[in-house]
């Protein structure tokens, strides 16, 4: 009888734990101050949201959760995949002076990183064409 009582104290406890876990950090998505710290508390409500389903799991004694619980996990790793990408890859798009589109990240891309080539994609005969900005491109072959 005594570990049944400790049992449901301990569901409780955690129950609380989690409730208030949850609100800070719903709290965090809302004040954010940046679109990484929303992505990471969302993260984390995924996270919360396992562990309350664990409990009510253990408190109810059905398995079924724990599928539930798998599921959510994965769901919410593909979801955090998703919105990393989406940092990385996010821009605008402007116009050169030459009428040629081109992507800028972020307030730090100036001129210069237009003819940049990324470190994954450089080898012995690829390197980085610096250019004057307002300069002549060579002309394309072909």
């Amino acid at each position: 009888m005594a570990s049944a009582e400790f049992l449901g104290i301990a569901i409780q406890i955690a129950l609380a734990m989690l409730s208030l876990t949850f609100l800070l950090t719903v709290f965090k998505v809302i004040h954010g101050p940046t679109l990484p710290d929303r992505i990471l508390a969302l993260d984390m409500l995924v996270a919360v949201a396992i562990g309350f389903i664990a409990v009510i799991g253990i408190k109810t004694g059905y398995t079924l959760y724990l599928d539930i619980a798998i599921a959510l996990g994965l769901v919410g790793f593909l979801a955090t995949v998703a919105f990393a990408r989406f940092v990385l890859t996010r821009g605008r798009i402007e116009e050169t002076e030459d009428d040629k589109p081109r992507l800028v990240r972020g307030e730090a891309s100036d001129v210069r990183d237009e003819g940049a080539v990324p470190s994954t994609m450089r080898g012995a005969s690829a390197a980085p064409v610096a250019r004057e900005p307002g300069a002549a491109t060579p002309p394309k072959k072909g």
